[in-house]
């Protein structure tokens, strides 16, 4: 009887509630400020200095969407993306998002085993890659039931293989017209298999469009992102923590974000100097890197006003080295990262 007369109870922000188009596919919402921001920078190719703005990703990306049409990708359809950090990892998410076909990322040191096993658990149907990983997927074709088509950002482009400039110089009028629920997948991350074995994650558009959301718009957003912010992208786009919280948040907020391919401390500062890097989305070892690195004073970093840590605790010890050293710098933690929701509440604190 005490069941029956129990009632839900709903705790409400005294803040407004946050909007969330729902109805919109991903890349709709993410790139929703194109028209007002078209000529601002969007991505900028870290080794190269390369700048994309708004409207060339936008752009590129319906290119991609095209190409990736003319070779036979469709709506609910896998393209795997096995790159480091670099643009035509976004456009390639972006353009299959468009397609309404999912993506699904793998890290690019995994062993030719662990990348057929997420290859044939995801049902990939494309493999986006660098030249110097052929030999891992080569054999992809061989051991799937369907033909795997294996595209190339670089060269030597092996034989059997297209390059990257085949999906890119498509007419972007070539777009297909795709009805795309809100419930359709769009992302296919998989768990680092710390509880078993690796595990596919189906987000779906609206589940993404919520998560960014709940980060980066209303009124008290978690992320604080600004329009005139450059975002550091220098944890693995194939993580959660980095597609969701850096890339996607970024696009929705308008924000320039800076993509280095790997992680270097030299190169790290140099193009944290040299870009006036804003915002630092790392993990505890890389802010151990930066807070010993002994020529750190040489470096003008004084544009950064956001350090933000996740992955793993950042032990008071070296969240006190930190503070010493960037005593004008907001510090936040990320307590908690998973791939099949992304739930911030980051907490923040100066010194006082």
């Amino acid at each position: 009887m005490a069941e029956k007369n129990q009632k839900d109870v709903i705790f409400r922000s005294r803040l407004p509630d946050i909007y969330i188009p729902k109805n919109l596919p991903l890349h709709t919402y993410c790139l929703a400020k194109k028209s007002q921001q078209g000529s601002r920078p969007c991505l900028i190719n870290g080794p190269t200095g390369e700048v994309y703005t708004y409207s060339d990703v936008d752009l590129s990306a319906r290119k991609v969407a095209a190409g990736l049409h003319k070779i036979g990708v469709r709506k609910g359809d896998v393209v795997m993306v096995l790159l480091p950090n670099s643009p035509e990892f976004v456009l390639t998410f972006l353009g299959a998002s468009y397609c309404g076909a999912m993506t699904t990322a793998a890290n690019p040191f995994f062993t030719s085993p662990e990348i057929l096993k997420q290859a044939k658990a995801s049902n990939a149907k494309l493999v986006v890659t660098q030249a110097s990983y052929y030999d891992k997927v080569k054999d992809l074709k061989a051991d799937n039931d369907e033909k795997i088509t294996i595209v190339c950002v670089d060269s030597p482009v092996h034989e059997g293989c297209l390059h990257f400039s085949e999906l890119i110089k498509a007419d972007e009028n070539d777009v297909p017209e795709v009805d795309i629920s809100p419930d359709d997948v769009v992302a296919l991350p998989y768990s680092s298999g710390t509880t078993g074995l690796p595990k596919g994650v189906m987000l779906t558009h609206k589940g993404l469009v919520t998560s960014v959301a709940q980060q980066v718009d209303g009124e008290n957003p978690n992320l604080y992102y600004r329009e005139d912010d450059v975002v550091l992208c220098v944890l693995p786009l194939f993580h959660i923590y980095s597609l969701n919280s850096v890339l996607l948040c970024g696009l929705r907020a308008g924000a320039t974000i800076l993509i280095m391919p790997k992680f270097e401390i030299r190169s790290l500062l140099e193009l944290t100097q040299k870009h006036k890097v804003s915002v630092a989305p790392i993990v505890p070892p890389i802010m151990l890197a930066i807070s010993k690195y002994p020529s750190l004073d040489q470096y003008d970093l004084s544009s950064l006003r956001i350090l933000k840590s996740g992955g793993a605790p950042l032990g008071k010890e070296l969240e006190d080295a930190v503070r010493a050293k960037f005593p004008n710098v907001t510090l936040g933690q990320v307590p908690k990262i998973n791939s099949a929701y992304m739930n911030f509440s980051l907490r923040f604190g100066t010194h006082a």
